[in-house]
């Protein structure tokens, strides 16, 4: 009766034994389960993280594209600017004297037409003093760069004679200028008034 005691008691002690070690067991996997959990939670949020990261990076670097592109374009629209710029002042400088040139022709003109003037003895000091001023005048026209157009035996040119008569002339070639109306200057290498003339046809 004892040994039969004895036996049911050992057996409720390995029944005890084992719910204890299914009782440990269970807070372990359960342990096991809850960070496998946070382990995907984290492994989820590290994921968005590199996600936002990625398209930030994106996002930068487009900027940076476009910032730099714009860059480019007003590094070549200043440069263009300088070059128009300088172009300009060159051109300025070149052409400085043509609004005073053009002022001054008409009176070139009337000095040659006074030349013209046969010349009497009452008068001939008076057009000797005329032409020496005359020359002066050229002279200082030539400094500045003004040169006349050549006309009478040149063939027409629409870029340096201006065309207002025509005639019939056999023995000159055709489109040749055969009279000179008005001269014509050039300041440098630009037509500042062009010759008037007679071209034959």
């Amino acid at each position: 009766m004892e040994e039969k005691d004895i036996t049911n008691d050992e057996a409720k002690h390995e029944a005890g034994t084992e719910e204890a070690n299914a009782a440990e067991e269970k807070p372990e996997n359960d342990n096991n389960e809850v960070e496998a959990k946070d382990k995907q939670e984290e492994t989820a949020k590290e994921a968005e993280e590199i996600a936002e990261l990625k398209a930030s990076l994106e996002k930068t670097t487009k900027e940076k594209e476009e910032f730099y592109e714009r860059l480019l374009r007003l590094q070549a629209e200043f440069d263009n600017y300088k070059k128009r710029t300088l172009k300009e002042k060159q051109a300025d400088q070149k052409y400085k004297a043509q609004e005073l040139v053009t002022a001054l022709l008409p009176v070139l003109d009337n000095f040659e037409r006074a030349l013209q003037v046969k010349a009497t003895e009452e008068t001939k000091s008076l057009l000797d003093g005329i032409t020496m001023v005359y020359r002066q005048f050229l002279d200082a026209l030539k400094e500045q760069g003004v040169s006349v157009i050549e006309s009478v035996g040149k063939e027409f040119d629409p870029n340096f004679h201006h065309a207002v008569m025509q005639a019939e002339v056999e023995d000159k070639p055709s489109n040749t200028v055969i009279e000179e109306l008005q001269k014509g200057y050039m300041l440098k290498d630009r037509v500042i008034r062009p010759a008037m003339v007679k071209v034959n046809k």
